[in-house]
Order: C-alpha cells, then sequence, then structure tokens
C-alpha cells in the first residue's frame, strides 16, 4: 500500500494545454461543491493547507495537481451542482472536467466523494453513470462520517447505493476528514489503482 511522505502543489490549469506533460499517473478527485474534497485531500497527505479549504462553496475554479512522493499526482476537480454558480460558468466547469476525464492519459481513476448525511443528486448519479460507461475506475466515497452515529450510517450508505444503483455488495468506503476514518482503506484503494495502471 502506498505511503504518503510528502506532496507538493505542482500547478493550476483549465485546459489539457496547461496541466503537467510528465507521463506520472493521476488519480482525480471529484465530487459536489461542499462535500468535502480540500479535507479530505489534506487528511491523506498529512498537511492542512495543502489543497485550500473554504467555507464558501465552488472557490475551487480550476484542476489543481499535486505531486506525491514524486511518483504520481493527485488531482482536485471543480466541485459541481452549486447553485449559486452562473450557468455559464457550471457549462465551462463541466466542459472543463469532461475534457480531462475523457482525454486525459495519465488518469488511472477517480475517487467519487458523496456527503454520507445526504441523497446523492441527479448531479453525483450522471457523474456515476458517466464514468461507468467511459470505463474509468471509480471509488466511492463517503465524506464527513463522523456526523452520523454509527448506527444510523448502514441505512445511509443503503440509499447511497439505491439512489445511484449500486451493487448491495458496492463498498463505500465511510471517511472522515476529522477523524481519519477511512483512510487506509482509501489509501489501499489507490494504490491498487496505480499498481492496475502501471
Amino acid at each position: 500500500m502506498v505511503k504518503i511522505r510528502n506532496a507538493e502543489f505542482v500547478k493550476s490549469g483549465v485546459e489539457l494545454s496547461q496541466y503537467p506533460q510528465e507521463d506520472i499517473s493521476e488519480i482525480a478527485f471529484a465530487g459536489r461543491s461542499n462535500v468535502g474534497k480540500s479535507s479530505l485531500l489534506n487528511k491523506l497527505v498529512r498537511r492542512k493547507k495543502l489543497a485550500r479549504v473554504s467555507k464558501q462553496p465552488g472557490r475551487t475554479q480550476t484542476i489543481n495537481f499535486f505531486m506525491v512522493n514524486e511518483q504520481f499526482m493527485l488531482v482536485d476537480l471543480p466541485g459541481y451542482g452549486f447553485a449559486r454558480v452562473p450557468i455559464s460558468v457550471k457549462k465551462q466547469w463541466g466542459k472543463m472536467i469532461e475534457e480531462y476525464l475523457s482525454k486525459r492519459e495519465q488518469l488511472r481513476g477517480v475517487v467519487l466523494l458523496l456527503d454520507i448525511r445526504h441523497k446523492p443528486t441527479e448531479d453525483d448519479n450522471q457523474m456515476v453513470q458517466w464514468l461507468v460507461v467511459n470505463n474509468i475506475p471509480v471509488i466511492l466515497v463517503a465524506t464527513k462520517a463522523d456526523k452520523v452515529a454509527k448506527g444510523k450510517r448502514q441505512r445511509q450508505l443503503s440509499l447511497i447505493k439505491r439512489t445511484l444503483e449500486l451493487p448491495a455488495q458496492q463498498l463505500v468506503i465511510e471517511f472522515s476528514a476529522d477523524t481519519g476514518e477511512g483512510k487506509e482503506l482509501l489509501l489501499q484503494g489507490i494504490s491498487e489503482l496505480l499498481s492496475e495502471g502501471l
């Protein structure tokens, strides 16, 4: 399993020509605005401020690349589904994300974040279906697990699986950026995606 020793911001971009040119495997992180993507990334790499955490959703407006162990990249995609963003900006973000996911040869898989407290949205469902149709490996992570009592989590995970039409046996990793729960399981999944891409 991969052990993250160091992580550094490399660059940001909005189109393929602006992204890093190195032939290095990439794992992308996607999810709705305010799902806890930046907090998860920071917990994963043990850095408090590597990915910018904002109380205001929709702040990530570029695709951000982080080099890990000088061996692979973690890629932070803009959050989708934020209501206060103008439709024109939403379309621009959607096009940027789709171009990255469909054309980026270095991509090995996507970590898709879902808030365990809420039913997945139509945007979440579309993202899952799009990844499946395009044969892009996906790891599903239910964030903010510490905000739900352990006795209620199974019900929420079942709701997520039913809404996204996932098999009952489909693993959805329960993750908490506060406690670190789920971190090792997620790192194991990322390691498998990276090894399959070699």
